[in-house]
Order: structure tokens, then sequence, then C-alpha cells
């Protein structure tokens, strides 16, 4: 029985069979297009990011093949390229180079273990249903972070495009120190190499965008590097690369490992669940589809837990090359096979193709393929729609390029979380004035023909009531009736846009009812949501105020204390015009 139910589990997380008994021969034609055009990117790009993430280029490769036949099985974006990419080799490179030595062995195996467990991670997050959690990474900390680090990515391949011996750091200035301080160790011959492949791309990118400019670039100077021996005189070169598929491999490591990558296991979760989300709910939008978090966090997580064991680093969405994937014809998920079939047959049979490949040439692929990520428009736009957004940009930005990569996630995602709290702690509150010939209320301050009524204060409260702004709320209404240079004698809230009511915020309304009463003031309330009423009964609030303080509309609460002051002999001839305007 109980395997049973795990093999319909299985079968409900995999997507492709709901929509692979459909699949049309007019479709292929576009998929199997558009995977091998992202192939052809994905070899030199696979190899230039292992590089950046400090393991041999190959392991670029290895992460082509298994992770890209995983995704199809499990994925709901029909456009998403999977793969590696360069800001998840960054974090990589930053998290286990405090661990073991770039390069060895063990950072290696430890690379690889990573991989595993970020992928044990996701899947665990999709099955808890916790894909609500990539909301902690705001669109301010993703740009202040995607911003910062392709300048960290520049720094590192200082070494590969000047030849200069350099430390493997995150922290820009350490490595501009070092490289300003041996400037005269500068290989021209690796800085030609370098620069000459950065400007190539940049001019194919801009006149001819469709050329697969990164595998031209590769191939080329490979070419001058074996006719011209350009490796005897100093140029560095990727050199052999072993042939044929990877093998399935267990990491090998310690417990302490495990609790000394718990850091960034966590950051790179969290950084390719939001990568794969909002590049799959970019191409949703586009053709009119949806995309399920919880599956994309299932199918990102599976592909990084199989990848692992096939060496394979971290994968995840590529945002350059599911561009080109949706351009060149995608219309499946199984693009990503076919990319990994020609990234395959490279493995079985072009690898001596890629010897003399010069490593200033990887890193003219990674810097520009990097500073492409940097989007200056959309940090203007986000300061220019909402400024408090825009520092927060600007301050994970800062905090990544001073303090590095994980503390600048993190601290900006502490930073959204301040300004989440100073806005609820003190949201607006907006004093409301009659619309004459209308029973409609509005904020005097946006509204100038909105009248205050005389002897009654309307508020509408634009937030719900909690611990962290009941003592807000219970100091502005109570100062607001004493301070205003008019007779208060009932204040009304419109309480339309509360959507929740905890203990503290009860016992915060207590107090206020209990201080207005002293001031003979009355206290009534306007357009509550059915649970916040209940809130208010069962707290006995609704009670001690009475049935008659609660009403659908402020109109309604504004006519009926008139209309029992006028039966008291407290009306007067505005109270009186108001009434006969409305009615």
């Amino acid at each position: 029985m109980k395997l049973g139910k795990i093999y319909s589990w299985i079968l409900s997380k995999l997507t492709i069979l709901r929509w692979f008994p459909d699949y049309e021969r007019s479709t292929l034609k576009g998929d199997l297009v558009a995977g091998l055009t992202v192939g052809v990117m994905l070899i030199p790009q696979g190899m230039a990011y292992a590089v950046l993430a400090g393991i041999p280029a190959v392991y670029g490769l290895y992460a082509s093949l298994v992770p890209l036949l995983i995704y199809p099985l499990f994925g709901t974006s029909k456009q998403l390229s999977v793969g590696i990419v360069a800001i998840d080799m960054l974090i990589v490179s930053a998290g286990i180079s405090l661990i073991a030595e770039p390069g060895s062995t063990r950072f290696i195996q430890l690379v690889m273990l990573l991989t595993i467990v970020v992928g044990i991670t996701q899947v665990a997050m999709s099955i808890a249903r916790l894909g609500f959690i990539v909301n902690l990474l705001s669109k301010p900390v993703i740009l202040g972070f995607t911003a910062a680090a392709p300048i960290i990515i520049s720094f590192t391949q200082l070494q590969n495009l000047s030849g200069v011996e350099l430390p493997q750091s995150q922290h820009i200035y350490v490595v501009a120190t070092a490289f300003f301080s041996h400037t005269e160790a500068v290989h021209p011959l690796t800085l030609g190499i370098g620069l000459t492949g950065i400007v190539m791309l940049f001019l194919l990118k801009n006149f001819s965008p469709r050329t697969p400019r990164s595998l031209i670039l590769i191939l080329l100077s490979a070419v001058i590097v074996w006719s011209a021996d350009l490796q005897r005189e100093g140029v560095e070169i990727v050199g052999s690369i072993p042939k044929g598929l990877p093998a399935i491999t267990l990491p090998e490591f310690s417990f302490d490992d495990l609790r000394r990558m718990v850091p960034t296991v966590l950051t790179l979760a969290l950084v390719q669940f939001m990568n794969v989300v909002t590049l799959g709910r970019t191409f949703a939008s586009k053709y009119r589809y949806t995309i399920s978090p919880n599956r994309e966090l299932f199918a990102v997580g599976c592909s990084n837990m199989f990848g692992g064991f096939f060496r394979s680093p971290p994968v995840s969405g590529s945002f350059s090359r599911s561009a080109v994937n949706d351009q060149s014809g995608a219309r499946t998920p199984l693009t990503n096979l076919f990319a990994a079939v020609l990234v395959g047959l490279t493995l079985l049979f072009l690898t001596p193709l890629f010897y003399y490949v010069p490593m200033p040439a990887l890193a003219a692929i990674i810097i520009v393929a990097s500073l492409g990520l940097i989007d200056i428009r959309e940090l203007v736009y986000v300061f220019k729609t909402k400024e408090r957004d825009g520092y927060i940009a600007l301050f994970t930005f800062l905090t990544t390029l001073i303090i590095g990569i994980q503390e600048g996630i993190l601290l900006g995602v502490g930073a959204s979380l301040i300004a989440v709290l100073l806005r609820t702690s003190r949201p607006n509150v907006a004093e409301l004035g009659h619309i004459e010939g209308s029973r409609f209320f509005r904020d005097i301050r946006r509204f100038p023909e909105a009248k205050r009524v005389e002897g009654i204060l309307v508020l509408r409260v634009d937030a719900s009531f909690s611990f962290n702004n009941a003592e807000y709320f219970k100091d502005y209404i109570i100062q607001k009736s004493e301070e205003e240079d008019r007779t208060i004698r009932a204040v009304v809230i419109d309480g339309i846009s509360i959507n929740d009511l905890d203990t503290t915020a009860v016992e915060a309304l207590q107090i206020v009812v209990d201080n207005l009463q002293e001031l003979d003031i009355e206290l009534h309330f306007a357009g509550l949501k059915g649970p916040i009423r209940d809130i208010m009964l069962r707290s006995g609030l609704a009670r001690k105020l009475g049935g008659t303080h609660f009403h659908m509309t402020p109109h309604r609460a504004v006519k009926y204390i008139l209309n029992r002051w006028a039966e008291e002999g407290r009306m007067n001839e505005e109270y009186r015009h108001y009434l006969e305007t409305v009615d």
C-alpha cells in the first residue's frame, strides 16, 4: 500500500505526463532548433562558468547533461533553459573557498556535495509547500545583488584576463589591491587575447546578435593559440578535457563540511528558486499559461540532486539562454533534452577541439555575459516608482560589493523586512471628509472638496491592527481627538482595509475606548469584515462598545450619530444640511 502511494505521488509530480501525450511533430521542429541553438551557447558558457566557480572547465559540460534531462520531467515552464549560471557559480566560489582551496580535489568534492544538498533542500521545501519563501528575496534585493555580482565576477577574472597571479577572493578591494601592486607582471599576450575577446563579443552582440559569438571566440582563439604556439609564450590554456560521460559518484564529506556550507546552501537554494520563478513567470505571462512555483522548486531541486551524483555543479535558470531559447522557437521543456544531447556528443567526440582554448578567452566570455546582467534602467525605474525600494537595492548593492555575496543578500533581505515592519508600524491613517451631495467620504488631503462633519472625526486605517502598530494607532486616535482645533464628540473608524486584528491590538483598542469615554467621545466602526467583527465579539470589545457602534459604511455611521443627536436636541443647521443633501 505504501509503495503504491509513493508510486502515485511520483506520477503526480511528473508534469511531462500532462503535455507529452499531445506532443506534435510541428512542435518538435521548434524545440529541436531551440535546443541545438542553446546547446551551442551552453558549451563555451558552461566551461567558462565552471572556471569561475574554481573547478575544471569540463564540469561545466557535466552540468549540462543530467540536470537538463531531469528538468523536463517535472518543470512547468516551457521556455526555461536550465544549466550552469554565472551568479550561482560566484556564490559557490565564495562559500566553498572558505572551506577548501579552489581547484583542489577536496574543493571539487565539496562543490558536488553542495549541489546534492542544495537539491535535497529545494525538494524538501517544495514538498513542504514553502514556495512562498521566495518572497523574502524582494525585487530590490535581487536588483541590488545582480548589479553588484557582475562587478565582483569581473574582478575574479582579472587573473585569467591579465596573467597576473592574484588571490582568490570575492572582495574586490583585495583583488584590486593585489592587481595594482603587480601591474608589472601583466602578460601582454594574455591581456591582448582577453581584451580582443571582450571587444569582439560586444561587437557581435550589437551587430549580429543571433551569431553564436561565444563559440566563435573559443574556436577562433584556440586556432590562433595552436597555430602560433602561444602556450609556449606563457598563455594559459584549458588543456586536456576528459573524454566521455561522467560516471555516478558519491562525494566524500564530513558532517563538519555540511555544517560549514549551510549558509551557502540556503543562499543558493533561494537565489536559484528566485531566478527560476522570475524567468518562468516572464514567459508564462508572454504566452498566457501558468507555472507552479512549488513544482518549479521541485524540478530544479531534482535537477541539482541527481546532477550532483554525476559531477554537476549547481544549476538553475539562465536569463540569456532562456531568451535565446524563446527566440529560437522553444515550445516545451524538451529543448533542454536536445541541448543535453549536443553537449553529450561533444563530451564523447569533440573534447580535443577545446585543448588549446586560452583562459583569457573564457574570462572574456564571463565578463561580457556578467556585465549584461546589470540593468540600470530597472534601478532608475525602482527609484522613480518607490524611493524606499530604490534605497534597499542600493544598500544590497553596496553591502554585496563591500562585505560579501552571502552577507549582502542576507542584509538586503533584512533591510526589506525592516522596511516592511516600519511601514506596518506607522501605516497611513487618513482623515476623511464628506463629498457633498453623495454618501462618499474621502481623504481630505487628496480631495479638497471633501469637508469635515462638525463634531465627528472620521478616520480610515490603511493596515491591519497588530502588535507592531497597536500603540501607534492608539496614540494617533487619542492625540487626534484631543488636539483637533474643534470639539470632537464622536470618532468613526473606517475599517474596510483592516484584514487582521491580534490580541495586542484588541488591548490597545480597549484603552482607546476607555480614554475616549473619559473625554466624553464615542467610538464607532464602519465597514469591518466578518472575521474582524468575530474577534471583537470574542474579546468582549464589541459588547463593551455596544451593537449600535458597528455600521456598514462611514455614511451610515455618521447618519446614525446625527439622528441620535437630533433626538437628544443637539441638532444644528450643518447636521440638518448633511442629512437633507445625502438623503
